[in-house]
């Protein structure tokens, strides 16, 4: 028996309840999908463009046709989507290199970003930070889960920015993620001030849990990873920035070099798996965001804080338990582990981590090493003992998941 019969019945009469939610995300994974195929038919996509490029990668047809198709989804004038970005952090950190110079001031309007960018930004000491150049960093903090509308326009009335960055999803933070509705409104707010300023948005954990992206909304540049909604649970790494063609233009310049940029960069055979892992992205993020509900749903029911809401709006894929206790939540983890399909007999304990403060325990039974795309759980070890889920690259296999670690979780 996979798991207990009481365990089914609870998850399954949670199930009835989120029906409505469920049919809901059916939907935007329409649309998007009809938002795929559309870019993949007007760029002509062929067996041609799965081709491979080595050494300097000159003359590479399907990535220009990758880049092209990721243009038109965002609606945006150019992209680079590259697998030679090692993660969504290090396309972070590329882009804000090549977007500021020294004297520049860099300003979060979300609070203080992933923790993986203390060190890129010199919030940590470190000699390769942007701080070691001479660029300065400020940030305002989120005031009840929405922005400081009031100190934003002030701190852009009395102060030159060069680059505002809004983190779309809330890391290991304890606020919520922030819904589209918000970032138009601080887009529009921004604007009425400066029209010059650089709008950048950590797009990671959001692409296609909506039928628009913050592009469309007046956002600058966009800057994801390709573990995670975007590839599908197929592509095995990568990134993408999209945005303004003179932006797109310096960051390939510092990926690359310059004076070469987009031209070079070969892709050693990844260009079908970034293509078949874009296909599947509406229905792979859909099925995350079912799991996502359904979790908030069960564990509501038995009586933890969960954010969001099983029936709140959604702008990622994360869902976060409150556990208030150190061995709930190390526990829920590795519930979530035996539910996986790599390496299921192994049981995560914490441990120290490069970039985070704090011990994190990390259940992630992935196809592709720290994939959050594929269900994984992982949380830091402090209070309030937070769980963060994400993934699911089936809606069937997300559930299942769920009931393992329902179970471990209730196990004395």
């Amino acid at each position: 028996m996979f798991v207990k019969d009481e365990i089914i019945e609870l998850v399954n009469n949670s199930e009835k309840e989120v029906k409505e939610e469920l049919e809901k995300v059916d939907k935007i994974c329409e649309v998007n999908s009809i938002k795929v195929l559309q870019a993949f038919k007007d760029n002509n996509l062929s067996e041609v463009h799965f081709n491979q490029t080595t050494g300097y990668g000159y003359d590479d047809l399907g990535r220009e046709v990758i880049e092209k198709i990721y243009s038109q989804i965002f609606g945006t004038e150019d992209s680079l989507v590259r697998g030679q970005f090692v993660s969504g952090s290090h396309a972070l950190t590329v882009t804000l290199f090549a977007l500021l110079r020294p004297g520049d001031v860099f300003l979060s309007i979300s609070g203080k970003p992933y923790d993986t960018l203390d060190e890129v930004i010199g919030i940590k000491e470190n000699p390769s930070s942007l701080k070691s150049f001479g660029i300065n960093y400020e940030q305002i903090d989120l005031v009840n889960d929405d922005f400081d509308y009031e100190k934003i326009e002030g701190k852009l009335s009395q102060e030159k920015i060069k680059l505002i960055e809004i983190q779309r999803s809330r890391g290991y933070s304890t606020r919520k993620s922030i819904t589209l509705d918000k970032i138009e409104k601080v887009i529009k707010t921004i604007r009425k001030v400066d029209k010059d300023v650089i709008i950048m948005i950590d797009n990671c954990y959001g692409e296609f849990t909506n039928v628009i992206e913050p592009s469309n909304l007046g956002a600058d540049i966009l800057v994801g990873s390709l573990i995670k909604n975007l590839g599908g649970g197929i592509a095995p790494n990568g990134a993408y920035v999209v945005g303004k063609k003179e932006l797109i233009k310096l960051v390939a310049e510092r990926l690359t070099l310059p004076g070469e940029g987009k031209e070079v960069g070969p892709t050693l055979g990844m260009n079908k798996l970034i293509l078949q892992g874009l296909f599947f992205a509406p229905s792979v993020v859909a099925s995350s965001l079912k799991t996502a509900i359904l979790t908030s749903k069960v564990m509501e029911n038995l009586g933890y804080k969960t954010t969001p809401k099983w029936d709140e709006p959604r702008t990622d894929i994360v869902q976060t338990i409150e556990f208030n206790n150190r061995e709930k939540l190390i526990k829920y983890c590795q519930g979530i582990q035996e539910g996986s399909p790599i390496d299921s007999n192994s049981s995560p304990i914490p441990g120290d981590m490069p970039g985070y403060v704090d011990q994190v325990i990390m259940a992630a039974g992935a196809f592709t090493q720290g994939s959050s795309i594929e269900l994984s759980c992982d949380g830091p070890l402090r209070e309030p003992y937070m769980a963060f889920q994400q993934g699911g690259l089936t809606y069937e296999y997300g559930k299942l998941g769920l009931m393992k670690a329902v179970e471990k979780l209730k196990k004395d």
